[in-house]
């Protein structure tokens, strides 16, 4: 055999070496293996693995407890991408969303860019900003008897999360807006707070991390409540 025959060969066992390789590859890694952290996450954490989706009493997806949304009023013309959404004040509201193109007080949650604002604690689009959201919230929870100070206001109520999507608001925020729900759904404010305390989730193993309200949470459970009414 000569010279250019044992490398031509040598070529070929290397080739089809590297094929099979590929080929084994392929289906360990990209058939196998999905398949089986597939199967292990459907029947181990089958919600989890599916988004942890919430559903009402009716049973209809109302969306994730992974990610934050707003409750908003249907608008006025469903066909104009500029109007600006309103908030339908019977329920819960979360915190304020942002993303990179978004500012902290932007009242859409920014689902498809997620990050923080990046900006400075002095920047003044920030602290305007901030300065807005703040007369907002006192503004739209002022309820019969009851107005809300700036220093009721907790930083999470004028701010987003560093990812723009947190669904969780800590008891401050949520304790100031009880008034404001229990008067919009003609409910005892002693009700409303009741609630509140059901759905609280204290720390992790009782010392890490803060107490906090999953915002979609309550209002499922502020829903079924009207609807026992």
């Amino acid at each position: 055999m000569t010279h250019s025959h044992h490398v031509a060969a040598r070529t070929a066992r290397q080739l089809g070496a590297g094929l099979r390789a590929l080929i084994a590859l392929t289906v360990l890694c990209g058939v196998l293996y999905p398949l089986a952290v597939t199967g292990i996450a459907q029947a181990a954490f089958p919600g989890r693995a599916n988004g942890s989706q919430l559903t009402d009493a009716g049973g209809r997806v109302v969306g994730s407890e992974l990610i934050g949304q707003r409750f908003d009023l249907p608008k006025k013309n469903p066909d104009d991408p500029e109007e600006t959404p309103v908030p339908d004040l019977r329920w819960f509201q979360p915190r304020p969303s942002a993303g990179l193109t978004t500012h902290g007080a932007d009242p859409r949650y920014a689902l498809l860019v997620s990050g923080a604002t990046h900006l400075s604690g002095d920047n003044e689009v920030l602290l305007r900003a901030v300065r807005d959201a703040k007369a907002a919230v006192i503004e739209d929870n002022t309820a019969a008897g009851y107005r809300p100070t700036a220093a009721d206001v907790p930083a999470e109520a004028v701010t987003s999360s560093g990812s723009g999507l947190d669904p969780h608001i800590p008891p401050a925020y949520a304790a100031l807006q009880v008034h404001r729900v229990a008067e919009r759904n003609h409910l005892a404010v002693a009700e409303v707070r009741a609630l509140v305390e059901a759905h609280t989730d204290g720390r992790i193993l009782g010392f890490v991390g803060e107490p906090t309200v999953n915002v979609l949470w309550l209002n499922v459970a502020l829903k079924a409540l009207l609807g026992t009414r």
